[in-house]
């Protein structure tokens, strides 16, 4: 590697090894002048692999389509269910192996996808209880990357309200029946099998210990949306009496393996709860700003004690980078003053942290025994040229874009070479399909909730032989 990003500092010349039967790093040595022959030499800064920690993949088919007209993310989600209303287990996986393969060019080697459409329209089941979580594990299979996925528990439409129909073909029915039907998913070697609590306006507080004791027995992440709605937290108190936070601790739902999604909203003993638990907190700026939900306290969190990672949740850019850097511009906007985090802390929320919310443990370093998962950034670029490489981890989170990732390896294997996906030749072609797929034939381009074909109420159509 011509120059690598070992966690705190950016070294010339880094030499690694790799053990093939596992595709862990055997070796890493600094300091080589010289590659030995046969040695594969990487051009530009190398950093571990990026980790996506919310995604749902579904929502890439709403990019451009809802920024016509205004709204808030009440309105916005109205159109994001009349895309969720269209999927298969076919049409899901050519839209989830397209937007995996985005994030692969994008240095991404590990996604957390927050995977709540579990059945068909109008609730039927599929033979297969699992269709739709094995598309998208299909999907990730196919585009190279490791996937956790967060089996999520959606019983509810709001405090004491029963499912609408469009959230009848999330839910279950109840936490038992969520968990008896996600412990059928199993892990593989590119799998991990998390749970999710959708939100606490979706879970009743009488079955959030099911889904928390689910995690706990698997030692499995548990993610959950937290007060990314003041009118979530109002409805909150006035079923509750308390914040979703304190709702969630007195549920057993926080902890050091529950990582919190967008934290918005919070009270300063809301900070101090999650802080003191150690639950994770996941910061998806560009989907924060795009939803105008607000701008999360994130450096406070992160004082109290909570590990920051990142997300790109609803796809409006994938870009983990971008993400970084708008966490602390974001906070520098709110505070009027700069350097909330050293570069090198945000790409720890984008490499190590992310991948220890997602159940990854080992990944996003460059050390002995961790995977060989690995992004190298181009440092000759007309965004990256200019700084020296010793400040290469400055370039890589202030000036450095997606669009700047030459190479991506995922357990020692190229996946992005030179810029192309080695297993998908054309994604852009393949998104190109994949949305055109879910568009309403009634819609004319670029009006707002052209995203899908239409599913008939009840339709189990089953996911092709795989």
């Amino acid at each position: 590697m011509e120059h690598a990003w070992l966690g705190t500092r950016v070294e010339p010349g880094v030499l690694v090894t790799v053990t093939p039967a596992d595709g862990t790093l055997r070796t890493v040595t600094p300091g080589v002048t010289a590659p030995p022959p046969g040695a594969e030499v990487l051009r530009g800064l190398t950093l571990p692999g990026l980790a996506n920690a919310h995604s749902h993949a579904f929502h890439r088919a709403l990019r451009a389509t809802v920024q016509v007209g205004s709204g808030t993310f009440w309105t916005w989600r109205e159109v994001m269910y009349a895309v969720a209303d269209r999927l298969t287990p076919d049409t899901y996986h050519a839209l989830a192996r397209a937007v995996y393969a985005e994030m692969a060019l994008a240095g991404i080697t590990a996604v957390g996808e927050f995977h709540y459409v579990h059945h068909a329209p109008g609730g039927a089941r599929y033979s297969d209880p699992n269709a739709m979580g094995e598309a998208l594990i299909e999907a990730a299979a196919d585009a190279g990357i490791r996937i956790t996925l967060l089996d999520t528990c959606y019983l509810a439409a709001g405090f004491g309200e029963p499912p609408t129909a469009h959230q009848l073909r999330f839910s279950d029915g109840t936490a038992d029946a969520w968990a008896e039907r996600s412990s059928l998913l199993k892990e593989r070697d590119h799998v991990r099998i998390g749970a999710a609590v959708h939100s606490v306006r979706a879970v009743p507080a009488e079955h959030l210990r099911t889904v928390a004791d689910w995690a706990e027995r698997r030692r499995a992440p548990l993610h959950v949306h937290l007060s990314e709605q003041t009118a979530e937290n109002d409805a909150c108190l006035a079923a509750h009496g308390r914040t979703p936070a304190r709702l969630l601790a007195d549920h057993g739902v926080l902890g050091p393996r529950t990582t919190g999604v967008h934290h918005t909203h919070l009270t300063d003993a809301d900070i101090r709860l999650i802080g003191d638990s150690r639950t994770g907190t996941c910061m998806c700026p560009t989907t924060e700003r795009d939803l105008a939900d607000g701008i999360g306290p994130a450096a406070a969190l992160q004082r109290a004690g909570s590990p920051l990672s990142l997300g790109s949740d609803s796809h409006a850019v994938i870009d983990l980078l971008e993400e970084a850097r708008a966490m602390e511009l974001n906070e520098r906007l709110r505070t009027r003053t700069r350097g909330h985090w050293t570069a090198a802390a945000l790409l720890r929320a984008a490499t190590a942290d992310g991948h220890a919310a997602l159940g990854w443990d080992r990944a996003g370093t460059i050390a002995p025994g961790a995977p060989a998962d690995l992004t190298t950034l181009a440092l000759d670029t007309v965004r990256t040229a200019g700084p020296p490489p010793g400040l290469g981890a400055e370039t890589a989170v202030f000036a450095a874009t997606a669009a700047d990732v030459r190479h991506t390896i995922v357990a020692g294997r190229h996946l992005v070479r030179d810029g192309a996906h080695t297993r998908i030749p054309d994604p852009a072609a393949a998104l190109t399909r994949a949305v055109a797929a879910l568009r309403d034939p009634h819609e004319s381009p670029g009006t707002p909730g052209n995203t899908g074909n239409p599913v008939t109420p009840g339709h189990t159509e089953e996911p092709r032989t795989r």
